[in-house]
């Protein structure tokens, strides 16, 4: 299968970056870039050890899903590439640049909305805007861009008690998106809403991803989600939290589950989580 390593572990030059000749490290070849990064913390029987040399890279335009199982670290992987978080060890960069906090160059979704309950749709989604250099003017235009990008034009006016969790997150989407970002980041954003929403948000993500061409890293428990969306998929192991393997998705969208090689993908996956140290 393309993109797995014979030796069985993970390493940053898989990325299209590495094959189109530059160092997965290079801020020409990738957006951003995991660079042996660790995490330890403390505590009372010692210290534990959360992540291990994790590094990989996701080139300008890639979109790679990150998976593993329940206490491999993704979350907090996730943390620290959005500088929420610091590393014991390693760094991240992204476009070469080292990561030591948020930065608006980072658009951050979590699975919850984290909508202010006092704003419309339009004043969410034009929040982050406020302290930009635009005029009034460019941010009431950029807010209406993001608003038709997701669907949203018609419930510029509304608040978010009177929006279904599809729409929510839509509204999240639009909001971290306005302010123009480098990086999407995700985090098991589709998580709180019914099968069929998360396909349909599913779906529309991919139409956002490639009307923008943004660069997304997207955290998910749901390998059928991965398979349904990422160019490379990161599998993780536990204990400590490491890089196993990192798996291309040779498959033409839009991708049906149905399909044999959509299986394939989707059981290659759930062996590597399942597999052992």
């Amino acid at each position: 299968m393309a993109g797995v390593n014979d030796d069985g572990e993970g390493r940053p030059d898989e990325s299209p970056a590495a094959e189109r000749g530059g160092s997965p490290l290079t801020p020409a070849a990738a957006s951003v870039a995991l660079d042996g990064v660790g995490k330890t913390y403390p505590g009372d029987g010692g210290s534990v050890r959360a992540l291990d040399d994790v590094s990989f890279s996701v080139a300008d335009g890639e979109f790679v899903c990150l998976v593993g199982p329940s206490g491999c670290g993704k979350t907090t992987l996730f943390r620290i590439v959005a500088g929420l978080t610091e590393a014991t060890d390693g760094r991240v960069l992204l476009d070469g640049t080292e990561v030591t906090g948020p930065t608006t160059d980072m658009g951050v979704v979590f699975q919850e909305y984290h909508l202010f309950p006092w704003l419309t749709v339009a004043e969410n989604v034009g929040f982050g805007l406020e302290r930009s250099d635009r005029s009034p003017d460019e941010r009431e235009a950029r807010v209406d861009e993001m608003l038709e990008l997701v669907g949203l034009t018609e419930f510029r006016d509304a608040y978010p008690k009177s929006l279904s969790g599809g729409m929510k997150q839509r509204v999240a989407i639009a909001r971290s998106l306005a302010v123009d970002p480098d990086l999407l980041l995700m985090d098991e954003p589709f998580g709180a809403v019914d099968a069929q929403t998360r396909e349909m948000l599913q779906r529309e993500l991919l139409d956002v991803w490639d009307s923008t061409g943004k660069t997304v890293l997207f955290v998910t428990h749901d390998v059928a989600e991965a398979v349904t969306l990422a160019d490379r998929i990161v599998v993780m192991a536990a204990d400590p939290g490491r890089v196993r393997e990192i798996v291309d998705v040779d498959v033409e969208r839009p991708r049906e589950r149905g399909d044999a090689a959509f299986a394939e993908y989707v059981g290659r996956v759930r062996d590597l989580i399942g597999a052992g140290p």
